[in-house]
């Protein structure tokens, strides 16, 4: 028997399991620095299954990085892959890829109640997008349509490389900071684990402070530990988040809700739930009164791409 096969390829780590019965199996968590290429990773992911080349019906990775042509370029690691090369050392004759967040989106699809926490109460609607945000090795942007009771539609894009947004005179100051240093700032730029230790840095460097924390778990544990500065960087983290997620609710009228998903914001989700992301999140202006009655909610599931990645197997194969 053939086997399916999703993965789920970010910067840092690759993601697989088998897909069997609509539900993951074997899930296992692999560096991709350890390995060279994509194509090598699942070679070893398979030989740990006990499944030969050519055992594989159906393969879909969700991908960071824009999906076009046979060619394809990962954003934030080394790897590259050509579908029709990919195949033939697989010996797979189907290949599904899809954006990494169109298949976080299609993710949210499986949420199970203790998963996700509310952030803003509300009421979804259905028949409007919702949007999947959330800061990890870098910033992924999706959103999500109910097409009717068993399908669904994810809109890939590349929301994170959008400018980042600035509403008062710090956060214009802090922009000025990090666009002296590397010139054009997105929001990726701050949004993301090395984003986060950038942040850091500039507001130091505009209040006269010398840092000390050089990753973003070291920033992420000393705000914890209750640190001033640390916890201040957070919070504008958060504010700089809100403000994002906000414009982006604007452009796609995704009344449907937010889910705040990826590796960063869990870690400090207390203080996340505590920030001022809902106040910046509805700085709109005369748009303000636009966001009353969104529900966003902060994802905490641990394989939602994969998931994703499985849904969107299944649709292809009209399962």
């Amino acid at each position: 028997m053939t086997a399916l096969l999703v993965g789920d390829i970010g910067g840092t780590n690759a993601r697989f399991a088998l897909w069997h019965d609509n539900q993951l199996q074997a899930v296992q968590v692999l560096a991709t620095a350890d390995y060279t290429s994509p194509e090598q990773a699942i070679e070893a992911y398979l030989a740990g299954q006990g499944i030969a080349r050519g055992g594989l019906a159906a393969v879909c990775l969700a991908v960071a990085g824009p999906v076009s042509g046979d060619a394809f370029r990962f954003t934030n690691n080394h790897w590259r892959l050509s579908r029709r090369a990919f195949c033939q050392a697989l010996q797979v004759e189907h290949l599904l890829l899809i954006n990494d967040f169109s298949a976080m989106a299609l993710g949210m699809t499986r949420l199970q109640p203790d998963e996700y926490r509310q952030v803003c109460p509300g009421a979804a609607d259905p028949a409007r997008p919702a949007l999947v945000i959330g800061p990890g090795t870098g910033l992924g942007v999706g959103s999500l349509l109910r097409l009717d009771n068993q399908h669904w539609l994810a809109l890939p894009g590349e929301g994170g490389h959008v400018d980042l947004p600035v509403g008062n005179e710090r956060e214009a100051a802090i922009h000025q900071q990090i666009h002296r240093q590397i010139g054009h700032v997105s929001a990726e730029t701050v949004l993301s684990g090395g984003g986060l230790v950038r942040l850091y840095q500039a507001m130091c460097a505009l209040d006269g402070d010398i840092p000390r924390h050089k990753t973003p778990a070291h920033i992420t544990d000393a705000a914890l530990g209750g640190e001033p500065r640390a916890l201040a960087v957070i919070e504008q983290f958060c504010r700089f988040l809100g403000r994002v997620a906000g414009n982006n609710v604007l452009t796609l009228g995704a009344r449907g809700g937010v889910y705040i998903v990826g590796g960063v914001i869990p870690r400090f989700a207390e203080l996340f739930l505590h920030s001022g992301f809902a106040a910046s999140f509805a700085d709109k202006g005369c748009m303000s009164g636009y966001f009353e009655g969104v529900p966003v909610w902060l994802v905490t599931a641990e394989f939602s791409g994969l998931l994703g990645a499985g849904v969107a197997l299944q649709q292809a194969l009209g399962h």
